[in-house]
């Protein structure tokens, strides 16, 4: 069950969410939060969000190409 605040607690994969580490990164929520993986994937969707927003000069790579060849 995920508690917390979520933005906070998200931010355990930060440094994984920049890098477009996504297995890693789900899997580092996962175990912080005590959640399910569906619940990490949308934590972690949200996170990438904030972080794509806030810290858009980290990502090298575009939106589209983040996520290609995940599928969830």
């Amino acid at each position: 069950m995920v508690s917390g605040n979520s933005e906070t607690d998200a931010g355990v994969a930060d440094d994984m969410i920049v890098a477009g580490r996504i297995i890693l990164g789900l899997k580092a929520l996962r175990a912080h939060l005590g959640c399910s993986l569906q619940e990490a994937l949308d934590a972690y969707a949200a996170r990438y969000e904030v972080l794509r927003r806030e810290r858009p000069a980290d990502f090298t790579k575009s939106h589209e190409e983040y996520w290609a060849n995940f599928y969830s």
